[in-house]
């Protein structure tokens, strides 16, 4: 009995049966620029220095006599975001706390946890708003998780994320962070207005 393959036959001596193997494939085509990820050539270049070296790069610039640096338009911005400070321990909110009180301002802390999907959310906002707040008060983060029960205790934290404003070595207000974020973040910014 004799069988054939599909090799054998096709005509032409198999080749053709099997495109992929020994022929060689043309490279594809580069993609299509897409009109919303091209950007139009920039006029002139502009560099962002922190407020410290945009100061001295002014004055050099007078001191030279120089005009039309681009610097002398721009006005002294802060920061884009702030780092929320971590607190570890009992200790560390007792001194912060103890600081605020000596320069007469509250503390905005976060009290946040590594698994809660909104707390991961809402802390990079929350930096955002203590750059609006920076340097007069301080925003911290406490993780639940790596502090003391009786710290956790101490704060009254029931709910996750829960934002709350210490004055004075005690809670003054608190958000609890369970609906948009957004939200959450017009809730801590009207807090923090009626404090000041």
């Amino acid at each position: 009995m004799a069988t054939t393959s599909a090799h054998a036959a096709a005509p032409g001596g198999g080749d053709a049966a099997a495109p992929c193997r020994g022929a060689r494939l043309r490279p594809r085509p580069p993609p299509h620029r897409l009109a919303f990820l091209s950007r139009a050539p920039a006029r002139r270049a502009s560099i962002s220095l922190p407020p410290g070296l945009r100061r001295a790069g002014l004055a050099a610039a007078a001191a030279e006599g120089r005009t039309g640096t681009g610097m002398e338009e721009e006005e002294e911005e802060g920061p884009a975001w702030v780092e929320l400070e971590p607190i570890g321990g009992e200790d560390q909110l007792d001194r912060a706390l103890a600081e605020a009180q000596q320069r007469g301002v509250p503390i905005v802390v976060l009290w946040t946890a590594s698994w809660c999907r909104k707390c991961i959310y809402l802390k990079p906002k929350l930096e955002k708003l203590a750059a609006e707040y920076y340097p007069r008060i301080r925003f911290y983060c406490v993780d639940v998780n790596a502090v003391p029960q009786k710290l956790v205790n101490r704060a009254g934290v029931t709910k996750m994320p829960s934002i709350q404003m210490w004055s004075s070595s005690q809670k003054q207000a608190e958000v609890i962070g369970g609906h948009e974020s957004w939200m959450v973040i017009e809730d801590v910014r009207r807090m923090v207005e009626q404090e000041e």
